[in-house]
């Protein structure tokens, strides 16, 4: 049927240019359950390297006063693991590009002292104490304890197609590459959290891993994603689905598009594509993000020749985290980029009919990651 993977997408894409001027993750987030109380917990691991190039024996945080007057730009591997929650919290460790250990083709491996990401394992720690967190604000993270181990299982992939192919990737034509080689992924294995123990089970893990990459971030930026579905004709699950939408206004050759988002659902087996950058399917986008006093709330409306997909989301913002990363120039231009784990919301997938709409489905969807932000002006 569909089903675009493409592990040689997963592959690390700091060489040419973009080895001295560029950054590539790759992400994944999960659900856990507390071994105590069986509650639900969310959580996200990635691995995130940035200008290879330039690297020296320690690494160069860009948000280091000293490395700003000096010019320095950041060079190193950071793993982020984290959770969402009231207890949310976001935690950094930082190597120097001579402490990692890269596959550079396909399948990806990256390593570094007991932290390993992989196309089918993840595993590592990171510890931060409160006073570290308060001494380096260049860490940009919270402070706490993390260890995960887990296998992945990438079963249903969002292939974005020519937008970040060969030619288009070796021209570096887009500021920021997008592929999500894991849109449905069912992770397995423990994390330990501030001492608290997690398992993660395939069935209730509703796992995502996809990766960015390029020179640039983009704004606004724009994910929703979820596989922890129900339909409401049925009342039951939908254990074969998976929707995935990102973006925002990517460049191309430095000439920013308007709000532009990518999306996909795979219903039970059959594709509805709303991807802009495949022209045949004539794909209009709707898109506002409103931030209430208590929750985040996401309108989106996708339409190609054949179909519609309307979705709506809301997380609590009690539940979020403002997430940090730094550019590969050095700039810290996202200061309000919104990340949630525990979003929830509808989505509407109409088929077209000639002039009419055909309800396919409204289904329901928990679990849902979610992010939004735009630049500081």
């Amino acid at each position: 049927m569909f089903n675009h993977h493409d592990i040689t997408r997963d592959a690390c894409m700091l060489h040419g240019p973009l080895a001295l001027h560029g950054y590539d993750w790759w992400w994944h987030s999960f659900t856990a359950q507390d071994d105590e109380t069986g509650e639900d917990k969310p959580f996200f691991i990635e691995f995130f390297v940035c200008n290879p190039a330039i690297a020296e024996d320690e690494p160069i945080l860009g948000q280091l006063p000293e490395n700003q007057k000096a010019g320095k730009r950041p060079s190193y591997l950071m793993v982020k693991a984290g959770t969402w929650g009231e207890d949310h919290c976001q935690l950094h460790r930082f190597f120097a590009w001579k402490d990692v250990t890269m596959h550079k083709d396909a399948p990806y491996r990256i390593e570094a002292a007991d932290c390993l990401a992989c196309e089918t394992a993840l595993k590592g720690s990171i510890s931060v104490s409160s006073e570290e967190a308060e001494a380096h604000p260049e860490w940009m993270c919270d402070a706490g304890e993390l260890s995960w181990h887990l296998t992945v299982d990438k079963q249903i992939a969002f292939n974005v197609g020519y937008g970040a192919s060969k030619p288009l990737r070796g021209a570096e034509a887009f500021a920021m590459y997008w592929h999500a080689e894991g849109m449905k992924s069912a992770y397995s294995g423990t994390v330990t959290y501030n001492g608290r123990t997690y398992t993660v089970r395939q069935e209730t893990s509703y796992g995502y891993a996809d990766k960015n990459w390029g020179r640039d971030f983009t704004s606004p930026w724009v994910w929703l994603s979820s596989n922890c579905l129900v339909s409401k004709k049925t009342g039951q699950p939908l254990a074969n689905s998976v929707f995935d939408i990102g973006g925002g206004r990517p460049k191309v050759y430095f000439v920013p598009l308007d709000r532009r988002l990518l999306g996909v659902f795979y219903y039970e087996g059959k594709e509805y594509d709303f991807n802009f950058s495949k022209l045949h399917l004539h794909v209009k986008t709707e898109f506002a993000f409103e931030e209430q006093e208590d929750v985040v709330h996401w309108t989106v409306r996708q339409e190609n020749t054949h179909a519609v997909m309307e979705t709506e989301i809301f997380c609590r913002k009690k539940d979020m985290l403002l997430v940090n990363y730094e550019a590969p120039d050095g700039s810290k231009k996202h200061n309000r980029l919104w990340n949630g784990g525990n979003g929830w919301g509808t989505v509407k997938l109409y088929e077209k009919e000639k002039n009419s709409l055909t309800l396919v489905d409204e289904i329901e969807a928990t679990h849902v990651g979610c992010e939004y932000g735009e630049y500081d002006e």
